[in-house]
């Protein structure tokens, strides 16, 4: 004889599988997919730093030998490492200091599963210096 209480568990995971869990695992698929995203654009704003931080002002290197970095040729840089990398990013901004670039982007990403919002901005910065010196042959 069955009791009159049998079926329960169903019900309660009919009602809390829609309302509890499916929130919790889009959340962790939308976060997953953020980190990603974040990792990447981080990784690209690092290499666009580091390629715009091998460009010298020739001119003023051979005038008084200081090392400095050419402004024109670091925005150039950090435009095409960006594009090559991650194409959705823009740059907000970069700053040239002498012989150091800093870095910062920023990319639009849109959450495919968030029940709150549905896009996210993700930001990101990097610095490189220019260094004297060269890689000795092995």
């Amino acid at each position: 004889m069955k009791s009159p209480e049998s079926g329960q568990v169903l019900a309660f995971f009919a009602i809390a599988l829609p309302v509890v869990l499916l929130p919790v695992a889009a959340y962790a698929i939308d976060a997953t997919m953020v980190a990603g995203r974040e990792a990447a654009l981080q990784a690209a704003t690092a290499q666009a730093a580091e390629t715009a931080a091998q460009h010298l002002n020739i001119g003023a290197f051979r005038s008084s030998g200081a090392l400095s970095l050419d402004a024109r040729a670091v925005r150039l840089a950090v435009d095409q490492t960006l594009i090559e990398e991650e194409p959705n990013a823009t740059v907000d901004s970069y700053t040239v200091r002498g012989a150091e670039v800093t870095v910062a982007t920023s990319e639009l990403m849109r959450l495919p599963l968030s029940v709150f919002t549905d896009t996210v901005v993700l930001h990101a910065h990097a610095a490189a210096r220019l260094v004297a010196g060269y890689e000795s042959p092995s």
